[in-house]
């Protein structure tokens, strides 16, 4: 495999195999369910601070294109197209995305899901206002051409926000030891702790590829409630970042 691949054949075909259990919130996926109203309520909260949508209504995202990259079955592609946005979503795993159209259509929700990468898109003159990276780049080999292709379709004053797991010893005890070995929440292998990114790595390489980072902030479980939270100081495990361009 080149250094500057963007795309690793093994992960895409370990998210292949779990392609028809996405919407299965007992599935491999059930950590994304899980933490899918935390990770949602800062993207929703991002959007509404930088393109002024802090009023009320059902759509408050109507006339934003928003981009999913890696968006699997759906899972944060369905809430936003729901706010109103005209939502794409990317994946590479061409299995998950049959899956995620029978999901959208039963919904009654029109979302353009694509085999592609972000790539073609910006060489097509493809623009987004808000696009999502989230639980991807751990995934990727090359991350800094990643961060590069996919900041290639963000529109003047528009946002990246991206999602993904610190290198900290922490996050191997939980997220990889505890996650998939211990609690069995994760198929084994579903991660490679070397891919983990710091938040400072992470925002050089946002940086780089033409963006300015503006906000980080931690996801945390909490065992009590069984739920996540965002977190202003514990960035130890996992984490979103935002970036503007």
């Amino acid at each position: 495999m080149g250094e500057n691949e963007t795309v690793d054949p093994g992960e895409v075909a370990k998210f292949e195999a779990q392609a028809a259990q996405w919407w299965d919130p007992k599935g491999p996926a059930a950590p994304l369910h899980a933490m899918n109203p935390c990770r949602l309520g800062y993207i929703v909260a991002q959007t509404r601070a930088q393109f002024g949508r802090q009023g009320g209504g059902v759509r408050p995202f109507e006339g934003l294109r928003v981009l999913d990259v890696g968006c699997g079955g759906g899972l944060l592609s369905e809430p936003m197209a729901r706010l109103g946005a005209s939502v794409t979503g990317l994946d590479p795993a061409g299995a998950a995305l049959p899956v995620a159209r029978a999901h959208a259509a039963a919904a009654g929700l029109e979302i353009d899901y694509r085999a592609e990468r972000a790539g073609d898109l910006a060489t097509a003159g493809a623009r987004f206002d808000v696009v999502l990276a989230m639980e991807v780049i751990e995934h990727v080999p090359d991350q800094p051409g990643f961060l590069r292709e996919v900041a290639g379709v963000v529109a003047e004053g528009g946002l990246m926000i991206v999602s993904t797991l610190n290198r900290t010893p922490a996050a191997l005890a939980f997220g990889v030891i505890g996650a998939e070995y211990v609690l069995g929440l994760l198929p084994r292998g579903t991660h490679d702790w070397r891919r983990f990114v710091t938040p400072r790595a992470l925002a050089g390489m946002l940086e780089d590829a033409g963006l300015e980072p503006v906000d980080r902030r931690g996801m945390v479980f909490d065992p009590l409630a069984r739920d996540w939270r965002l977190s202003a100081r514990d960035l130890s495990i996992n984490y979103l970042m935002t970036a503007v361009r």
